[in-house]
């Protein structure tokens, strides 16, 4: 049996609330889209976890994985990796699994996700964070994808 928790509009919905409350059921927890641009806050007896870009599954034993609709900030996911390290929770290819055709956040999608949140004269309220400019690169089949960054030769 498999349960797919979907959202039907932009902002917190809370789909992982729900995800949280019924992930300790399923073996597999995975996302299958979106950024680092929202934050996913879960307390667990006393500690407190902050997650981007890991699905919370994490924290119950569940095998997590990130799909290729995900756009994935290498460095934020280094730091969320740590972060758990530092609560003794190891995190390695058993318990992550990253989709090959992931699309990766490179360093001038954030950097022209800014210049133009700056050059509009009506802002939108970009987070600057790069995943707006990834998605138009997957889109236009430009991107670098997980694939590319694991493969030295073909990155």
């Amino acid at each position: 049996m498999f349960t797919i928790i979907t959202g039907a509009q932009f902002g917190d919905e809370g789909k992982g609330k729900i995800a949280d409350m019924i992930a300790k059921d399923y073996d597999i927890v995975a996302r299958f889209q979106g950024g680092n641009n929202a934050g996913h806050t879960v307390k667990v007896g006393d500690e407190i976890y902050k997650l981007h870009l890991i699905p919370s599954g994490i924290l119950l034993n569940s095998r997590v994985l990130i799909g290729p609709g995900v756009t994935l900030n290498p460095e934020v996911l280094a730091e969320e990796i740590m972060m758990l390290k530092k609560h003794s929770i190891e995190v390695d290819s058993r318990k992550l699994g990253i989709d090959a055709k992931t699309s990766i956040i490179m360093p001038y999608h954030i950097e022209m996700n800014g210049l133009r949140e700056v050059s509009r004269e009506q802002k939108i309220g970009a987070t600057k964070r790069g995943i707006g400019y990834a998605y138009v690169d997957k889109v236009a089949r430009d991107e670098i994808r997980m694939a590319e960054l694991i493969d030295s030769k073909r990155f």
